[in-house]
């Protein structure tokens, strides 16, 4: 909440111009979070969708727009849970997902639940030091055994978006093999220079803001200095940063 100093625990919040959802809060948290519960109606996720806005990344300076309903949404999203969308995901249209399957490329969907951390910025002294919000994943059954088969045959595992490295890394560092599982869990790595990747060898990815944990973790995938020189050409060529921007494959 900003500014949210007057918000205090026990404080009642209205949405909607009839006040068709209420809550209350019940925590406080650090940098401004409330944690909130609202008062049952029939249907909670409908009222949300009339009322509600798009929650836009702080960076993009306007308010949001219908179309932004759609745009901002990946064409395999399924589940609510996100405060945002993974982004690398926007670069697909079905077409696109058609043509990787003609060319032999098998995929696998998971999914991670992505929270506020992804947009705050890091502000301890010693990187080791930063905590990231827990994030819940899922992982299909037949996903696990498709990278499985993959990791076996010593093929390539190419991320879509830091959310689904912090997924597989995450559930791998949580298994007594060191392989992603089938299920759920929440992911809190923090991943930097120097991570051991048991999963990942490729990632398609956006520009992130600088001094991020999503930029560290892309330079702990492909160095940091190949990582720099990448942004200093987007900048010299004009590519578009951030969430509605371009990507770039590393690996």
């Amino acid at each position: 909440m900003r500014p949210g100093r007057k918000i205090g625990v026990g404080e009642s919040l209205f949405f909607g111009e009839t006040a068709e959802l209420q809550a209350e809060v019940i925590a406080r948290g650090a940098f401004g979070v409330r944690h909130i519960c609202f008062l049952p109606v029939p249907d909670f996720f409908g009222a949300v969708e009339r009322i509600g806005h798009v929650p836009l990344p702080p960076y993009i300076n306007r308010d949001d727009q219908p179309a932004d309903r759609e745009r901002y949404q990946t064409i395999y999203a399924r589940e609510n849970g996100s405060v945002a969308a993974p982004t690398a995901g926007l670069h697909f249209t079905p077409a696109i997902l058609a043509r990787i399957k003609d060319h032999g490329i098998e995929t696998a969907d998971v999914t991670l639940h992505v929270g506020l951390g992804t947009f705050q910025p890091v502000r301890e002294v010693r990187v080791e030091d930063h905590k990231l919000h827990r994030e819940t994943y899922s992982i299909p059954v037949q996903s696990a055994a498709a990278i499985f088969r993959a990791l076996d045959a010593g093929r390539r595992i190419v991320a879509i978006g830091t959310t689904t490295v912090r997924t597989l890394e995450a559930s791998a560092a949580q298994s007594a093999t060191g392989r992603p599982q089938a299920g759920r869990g929440e992911a809190d790595i923090f991943i930097y220079p120097g991570h051991d990747f048991k999963v990942v060898t490729a990632l398609l990815t956006n520009f992130h803001l600088p001094q991020s944990t999503l930029l560290m973790l892309v330079s702990a995938l492909a160095g940091k200095e190949r990582v720099l020189e990448a942004y200093r050409h987007a900048v010299r060529e004009g590519y578009r940063f951030y969430s509605y921007g371009d990507c770039m494959f590393i690996e």
